[in-house]
């Protein structure tokens, strides 16, 4: 940052002044001073001039109020800026509260204690409520309408400053002994605070200042120190909150009498007059440090007592009360991110990127990297006491092969990382020895600057390093008065300017210049400084192309140097970005950063120097001719261009072509030849007016000569589509076909590229551009609109591929197939199917195409799902790739695992109706395949489909006894369910037919359950005879047997082992056609001829039963 006094304002009387606030969200600056003066000023920037922003525009006072009502000299004032308000108070203990009223203040309230005096008040960080301190100890905290919220009297105490915290949480108390007091917000006292800074100090000290920056602003940085507390004696400590620890200890080696932080907590403004010995009388100083100490700036003020300092909202201006003046300095901020202090070896990185902002290459060193430049074969980057070199290389066009052969080459010299104090010879280390870089110097490095030869590094005590480059040689050194800030080689490296940190701009001669004695061995010593000196430099540019011309910021004022003579000055306040071609780039930061999502054009302000505004000025006034002689007198290469430029306008084609000569553009000589070509007058005027984007105007003049072919061809060249198709439409006649769709579809193209995809389509329609079409569709994910395209194109029409594509991604198999297939591409076809699981597709799809691949791939892929342990997965694969007999198996095994785990009995049963329906399906498919080999009769399809259905199935379990699980699982549930409702003999006949089932239900289960139903019957014979086999059964232990035996003796030692009435234990009688069905609804026996039977599982049930289901009880098929 730079720092210079721009205003003085003159009290009225020579009234000295106690004390200055300023408003930061208002603009009003308010000072009290001795006789009950109190004035409200505010600085008003009026100017129409769109280059006069910022701090160059001219401010006057547009308010200048007198308050009237204190008596006795104001100490302390304070402002609301939440609800507008001033708080001030008197010598007498006088508190007045001013308020904004139709654009004066007038007083609101008023209080008097008339017991001490106010030593110091504070708004909290809402405006809500205000804390007043009164030297005798009293604390009184009121809201901002005036009620009192609480008081206290701390006794013994000599209060002298307060400050909130920035949640209002905590109140700090400054005592007059120099101590800090944290209280609660309530009154209660919690600590002392710990004040590191003061060791070593004897003597009484006071506080000159406390302020807690409350964040309204933003943060430096995470965790960022924000409460500065500074006593008289010039020591301060900065504090992350009120009981830091470590706190940043500063020791301003002078008189302080005020201190604030500026509006983003990132500089703190101390106020005082400097101590020194040899001086007579004391300097008034501000000095501006950051949040962790680093020293920024000095400013010099003059007067006697400097008494208060206030900061700008925008952090670009400080007030200063001074004797009876106030005095307003200006500040230009350093606008870069800050740079992170970090004592640990952290890793930074440098990313090297084109002149759009896309990263090329990017390096991570281990140096802080706080100054940084560049030239073109080198990255430069300093800490406080290393350099590093990066030597970078760009890819421009290169092939694989070079590439290669880069990334093959040695690296070596390609990194290098040197420590200020070491004194490097040209040979180059092979890889940078970061361990050297990190040892501490006592001469800091503040600046670096490099041209392709020459490297310069500024250090703090004034000394300037001179290197050779790329050979990093130290060449020279020089010693300068002052600090260097800000160093900068011109266009041929023969002079160096340097601005110091006193803002002083001096000029160094970097080439040797040869002397008379040269012969005699005396080399004349290289860097004779000139006589050039200018002062409240804070930027400056050399030319690009001039090594005499540079252009300079003072105050707020441009300068232009030609030879070390200043042209006249312009009045800007922005930094000059570019000094190119006679024109100077220059950007209002100030108003950029106001709204930095927001950049305006209008903050980028072009000036043009004065040899390139003379020469306007002669070709406009003079004329050519005149104007050529000045030119020839003064080249440069954007006067010549200017020259051309008016020859061109006049149709001078000769001055113009020589013009374009002297500026070497080659372009522009092309031009003038064409030009002379033309025969008619108009014509050339016309392109002309083109040539200088007159394009309107140009299209104007092809018209009125009636050449609308001229107009369309630069409309099509400049890409206006919409004025195109408008010059097509409007003329007399046919327009060409081939031209109103090139205009639709850059139309079309130019929608699209806004992702306007539906007025994109509208013009891609009527151009019949249907790849642009089919990319529309897709964003707009009107599927349908491509199915029509689809339909519409010719076969094998090679966007079909990008259709089915687009199809895939979004899971459409269907219209996904039918574009590859058009297109005669069923490989893809499949593979799409097999990555959409469409697996039945897929099969039939590679039977149709004789595709053998598609079984291989199909069992990897099931086998992969079965190595997941997704076996459901793997089944629902087989079935859609219509493979039943193969789900079927792994869903008999699936069953089979679950019955295993004896839990869920009903889950089992549908786990089995499942395998056994595959089994149906897998049937069906047998027998559909024996038909369509051959015209047969139903009858013998169906045995010659079983003939092959034996012949192939390796497992004839599951083809022949498909449902007998479910069967199993559906009587012994059937079973239970009767038990459970009472139907006590039915539930015993189903338990006795579970008999038949102990291949797949545990025997034990299925007496168990027979005894349980047949003593519920009270048929004991049956029970008998079921514990009978319990007692007998191998796979029971010992003691199971026990309790079954001890069992069976409890009920039969009650009841005799004899049934109630005769029992048919062995079910029904066979007749002659072998067994009769059992009902799957009640689980008797069928004697009649009546029944029903299901379509799907076969099984049967009397007819009168099923009429109460909708379903069949086995198979869940529903009732026809």
């Amino acid at each position: 940052m730079f720092i210079y006094l721009s205003k003085k304002i003159a009290i009225p009387n020579n009234i000295h002044l106690k004390c200055v606030s300023w408003n930061k969200d208002q603009g009003f600056i308010a000072c009290g001073g001795d006789d009950g003066l109190l004035k409200v000023l505010k600085l008003e920037t009026q100017t129409d001039d769109a280059k006069l922003k910022g701090l160059a525009a001219p401010s006057n006072l547009s308010m200048n109020q007198t308050l009237e009502g204190h008596s006795g000299a104001v100490q302390v004032v304070t402002w609301n800026e939440q609800y507008e308000k001033l708080t001030t108070s008197d010598q007498n203990g006088l508190i007045i509260v001013w308020m904004l009223y139709k654009g004066a203040w007038y007083e609101e309230m008023i209080n008097n204690r008339n017991k001490s005096v106010v030593r110091s008040m504070s708004w909290n960080a809402g405006g809500q409520k205000i804390c007043i301190v009164y030297e005798d100890g009293a604390v009184i905290v009121g809201s901002v309408d005036g009620n009192r919220i609480w008081g206290k009297e701390l006794k013994g105490n000599q209060l002298a400053h307060v400050a909130w915290s920035p949640e209002s949480k905590i109140l700090l108390f400054g005592m007059a002994n120099g101590e800090v007091h944290i209280y609660d917000n309530q009154g209660n006292f919690i600590m002392k605070m710990t004040i590191s800074c003061l060791t070593n100090v004897n003597g009484a000290i006071s506080i000159a200042g406390i302020h807690w920056y409350a964040g309204t602003g933003g943060y430096v940085e995470p965790d960022c120190p924000c409460l500065a507390i500074c006593f008289d004696n010039g020591r301060c400590q900065v504090m992350r909150y009120e009981n830091d620890e470590n706190p940043v200890c500063i020791d301003t080696l002078m008189n302080v009498v005020s201190i604030q932080w500026n509006h983003c907590g990132s500089a703190l403004a101390v106020a005082g007059s400097l101590r020194s010995s040899n001086l007579e009388k004391e300097v008034n100083v501000v000095q501006f440090y950051t949040p962790f100490g680093e020293h920024l700036r000095t400013l010099k003020v003059p007067g006697k007592q400097m008494t208060g300092v206030g900061w700008e909202g925008g952090g670009l201006r400080i007030g200063l009360a001074v004797d009876s003046y106030i005095y307003f300095a200006n500040i230009r901020p350093d606008y870069k991110d800050a740079e992170s202090e970090s004592g640990s070896h952290a890793r930074y990185v440098l990313i090297l990127c084109n002149s759009i902002g896309t990263p090329l290459d990017s390096k991570y060193i281990e140096i802080d990297p706080l100054f940084v430049t560049m030239t073109k074969t080198h990255v430069i980057a300093a800490s406080k006491e290393a350099f590093y070199l990066w030597q970078y290389r760009v890819a421009k066009k290169l092939t694989a092969l070079e590439i290669n052969q880069v990334t093959r080459t040695k690296k070596e010299g390609r990194e290098r990382v040197y420590h200020i104090d070491s004194n490097p010879s040209a040979v180059s280390d092979s890889t940078p020895d970061y361990a050297k870089a990190f040892t501490a110097t006592r001469d800091p490095i503040c600046c670096i600057t490099a041209t392709d030869k020459t490297l310069v590094v500024g250090r703090e005590s004034g000394t300037i390093h001179r290197y050779s480059l790329p050979n990093v040689v130290l060449i020279q050194k020089h010693t300068l008065n002052n600090r260097a800030f800000h160093l900068s080689f011109n266009c041929n490296s023969s002079r160096l300017a340097i601005i110091d940190i006193a803002g002083m701009l001096t000029l160094l001669d970097m080439e040797v210049r040869a002397s008379a004695d040269y012969s005699s061995g005396n080399q004349a010593s290289a860097g004779d400084p000139s006589k050039f000196e200018r002062k409240d430099v804070w930027d400056m540019k050399w030319a690009h192309d001039n090594p005499d011309l540079f252009a300079m910021m003072e105050k707020t004022r441009m300068y232009v140097f030609r030879n070390l003579d200043p042209e006249e000055p312009i009045q800007t306040s922005g930094y000059i970005c570019s000094f190119e071609d006679l024109e100077i780039k220059s950007v209002l930061l100030d108003e950029i950063m106001k709204d930095p999502e927001r950049p305006n054009k209008d903050n980028l302000i072009n000036f043009e120097i004065r040899s390139l505004r003379d020469s306007r000025a002669l070709i406009e006034k003079v004329g050519i001719e005149d104007a050529t002689q000045f030119i020839e007198d003064n080249p440069h290469p954007r006067l010549w261009r200017l020259l051309a430029e008016a020859a061109l306008q006049k149709l001078d084609l000769k001055t113009a072509e020589q013009a374009f000569v002297r500026c070497k553009d080659y372009q522009g000589i092309e031009f003038v030849k064409r030009l002379g070509n033309l025969q008619s007058e108009p014509m050339k005027q016309a392109e002309v007016a083109a040539y200088f984007s007159g394009f309107e105007e140009a299209e104007r003049m092809y018209l009125d000569m009636d050449r609308r072919d001229l107009a369309i061809s630069l409309r099509i060249k400049l890409g206006d589509w919409f004025r195109v198709l408008q010059l097509l439409k409007t003329g007399s006649g046919d327009c060409d076909d081939t031209l109103l769709e090139q205009a639709y579809n850059g139309i079309g193209d130019y929608f699209a590229d806004r992702q306007k995809w539906f007025n994109a389509v509208q013009y891609y329609v009527q151009g019949r551009n249907q790849e642009r079409l089919a990319e529309c569709y897709y964003m707009l994910e009107d599927y349908h609109g491509l199915e029509k395209l689809t339909a519409v194109l010719p076969e094998n029409h090679q966007l079909l591929l990008d259709i089915g594509q687009m199809f895939a991604t979004v899971g459409m198999c269907e219209q996904a197939v039918t574009a590859y297939l058009k297109c005669s591409q069923p490989k893809a076809a499949v593979d799409t199917c097999v990555h959409l699981n469409q697996w039945n597709k897929a099969v039939e799809l590679a039977r149709t195409h004789n595709m053998k691949e598609i079984k291989s791939l199909l069992s990897k892929y099931a086998s992969h799902l079965l190595e997941k342990n997704k076996t459901l997965e793997a089944v629902e694969l087989y079935r859609k790739a219509h493979h039943f007999l193969d789900a079927a198996k792994l869903m008999f095994k699936i069953a089979d695992e679950e019955a295993g785990k004896r839990t869920r009995p009903l889950r089992v049963k549908k786990l089995y109706v499942l395998a056994a329906r595959l089994v149906e399906s897998y049937h069906e498919q047998v027998k559909m395949s024996q038909q369509s080999k051959g015209k047969k009769t139903e009858a013998m399809s169906a045995l010659a489909g079983l003939l092959e259905e034996d012949a192939t199935s390796e497992d004839n379990r599951i083809v022949d006894n498909a449902w007998r699980g479910a069967e199993a699982y559906h009587f012994f549930l059937l079973a239970q369910r009767q038990l459970y409702d009472g139907y006590m003999e039915n539930a015993m006949r189903t338990a006795l037919h579970l008999r038949e089932y102990e291949d797949i239900i545990p025997a034990v289960q299925i007496y168990s359950l027979l005894a349980v139903c047949a003593a519920a019957n009270m048929a004991f014979g049956t029970c008998s005879q079921a514990f009978i086999k319990l007692e007998s059964l191998d796979s029971l232990d010992l003691e199971q047997r026990q309790l079954y035996e001890d069992l069976a003796l409890e009920i039969f030692t009650k009841h005799a082992p004899k049934d109630s009435r005769a029992m048919e234990l062995d079910g029904s009688p066979e007749g002659a056609e072998g067994k009769s069905p059992t009902c799957i609804v009640t689980g008797l026996p069928i004697q009649e001829f009546q029944l029903w039977m299901c379509s799907v599982c076969k099984h049967c049930a009397l007819g009168h039963e099923i009429g109460k289901y909708s379903c069949c009880p086995l198979c869940h098929t529903p009732v026809a």
